[in-house]
């Protein structure tokens, strides 16, 4: 499994936690969208860990 699926299944747990056990409605919507946040950011940011010198596909 690669690390960007395993960090992608972390946020899943992570925000299955954060759901079953804040009772705020308003602190438990703020962690599950900075848990979005930080996963929709380490989903755009994926190519720059795969290609860091900016080439798209080895030639």
């Amino acid at each position: 499994m690669s690390r960007l699926g395993m960090a992608l299944i972390a946020y899943v747990i992570l925000g299955a936690l954060a759901y079953t056990t804040l009772s705020d409605q308003k602190i438990r919507a703020a962690t599950l969208l900075i848990l979005a946040l930080f996963a929709v950011k380490t989903w755009v940011r994926r190519k720059d860990v795969l290609h860091p010198d900016g080439e798209s596909e080895p030639k």
